[in-house]
């Protein structure tokens, strides 16, 4: 492509532990690259929330701190805090914290977990709808949305959340909260009652607050209606992307934040030299895929050359992952990730590239950042 592209690029981290490595070296792995990606013009450094899983990123509040010591300009924020074990003012309290000791840099994305699980809990066994057939829409993929029902329902995740939560906690309205961390930051936040209560730190914070969705759903509709940034999850949830994207615009609503609709777009991405070692970097994607959809959770990210192929049945579970995973040289991605760009409209892109060998992601990210045209790479 070699061209000037019309939208930024981002970054998100999981932070993964590969296969005989440790925590410490993925965290510091974390920092090597956010301080790479500033230098090539990157938008944005972002961390997401798991827990009790083979990647590092477990306290974002704590990794974004660090990523922004680290580093001196490139935004740093969570993409997302999962609100349905955290309460609205410890949000704020937190990412007010950080705002302070690194003014107008820090990004506050906001996603549901523990609220997700109990609306499946309370489907009971209602039947997923009939799967449709796999869909190209000028050029993107898009697969059948996979379904969660069975995922969210599992003795694992329910051991997970349980211990996210104190004892007989229940996970509150996201949209409530969503609305208490706004008036919180704002210095407007009233209790029934009408205690006076203020964030500090976080009242007044500089902070630029984001919610993430998979589809058409709740998360979707708040983040229109109230005026916010939102985040689609190409990258996790790619079947139901697009609509996502258009029930939030249908949604938004002109607010003091933003006049017009601001979409980022996820997409998982792997790139090389050439085709053929980009795909092999890529190998085992599919089997970390795999650990997470059969309810097991992220193991350390499998080594290419001590790990067998998927049987047919592992991967089948993951093949709407495989075939949306942008793989390959610097044009062959970048003219998929402007595909995406083009039909979802996107204001910005995300982009996560896990690959076994730090070397390789950090390539990854150089190659990409250098095909996209970013101002720095183009510079130096």
């Amino acid at each position: 492509m070699n061209a000037v592209n019309p939208v930024p690029l981002s970054v998100l981290d999981l932070s993964p532990v590969s296969e005989g490595s440790t925590v410490p070296q993925a965290l510091h792995n974390t920092l090597d690259l956010a301080r790479k990606v500033e230098a090539w013009g990157y938008k944005r450094y972002w961390v997401a929330e798991h827990h009790f899983v083979a990647v590092a990123s477990s306290a974002p509040a704590v990794l974004v701190g660090a990523i922004a010591a680290a580093t001196s300009t490139i935004r740093v924020g969570a993409a997302a805090v999962q609100l349905g074990h955290n309460t609205a003012i410890g949000v704020v309290e937190s990412f007010g914290t950080l705002d302070a000791l690194y003014p107008g840099r820090i990004d506050l994305g906001l996603g549901r977990s523990g609220q997700r699980r109990a609306e499946a809990l309370a489907a009971g066994s209602a039947p997923e709808p009939a799967p449709r057939p796999t869909q190209i829409r000028d050029g993107l993929i898009i697969p059948p949305p996979f379904p969660t029902a069975k995922l969210l329902s599992s003795s694992r995740l329910a051991t997970s959340f349980g211990l996210l939560q104190q004892p007989g906690a229940e996970s509150p309205d996201f949209a409530r909260q969503v609305e208490d961390i706004l008036a919180f930051l704002d210095g407007t936040f009233t209790t029934p009652d009408g205690t006076d209560l203020h964030a500090n730190p976080g009242e007044g914070a500089d902070v630029e607050v984001w919610v993430f969705g998979s589809s058409a759903g709740p998360s979707a509709e708040l983040a229109g209606r109230l005026g916010l940034p939102f985040g689609a999850n190409y990258h996790v949830s790619p079947g139901t992307t697009v609509e996502a994207v258009e029930a939030y615009r249908a949604a938004f609503r002109p607010s003091s934040i933003l006049r017009k609709p601001y979409v980022v777009v996820s997409a998982d991405a792997v790139v090389a030299d050439d085709d053929a070692t980009a795909r092999e970097l890529a190998s085992t994607y599919g089997h970390w895929t795999h650990s997470i959809r059969s309810g097991h959770g992220a193991i350390p990210y499998p080594d290419p050359e001590t790990t067998p192929p998927l049987t047919d049945e592992q991967r089948e579970l993951v093949e709407d992952r495989l075939v949306t995973q942008f793989v390959g040289s610097p044009g062959t991605v970048a003219e998929r990730l402007d595909t995406l760009r083009r039909v979802t409209d996107a204001d910005e892109l995300v982009v996560t590239s896990v690959t076994h060998g730090h070397a390789d992601r950090v390539r990854s990210y150089e190659l990409l950042a250098r095909e996209w045209g970013l101002a720095r790479i183009r510079a130096a």
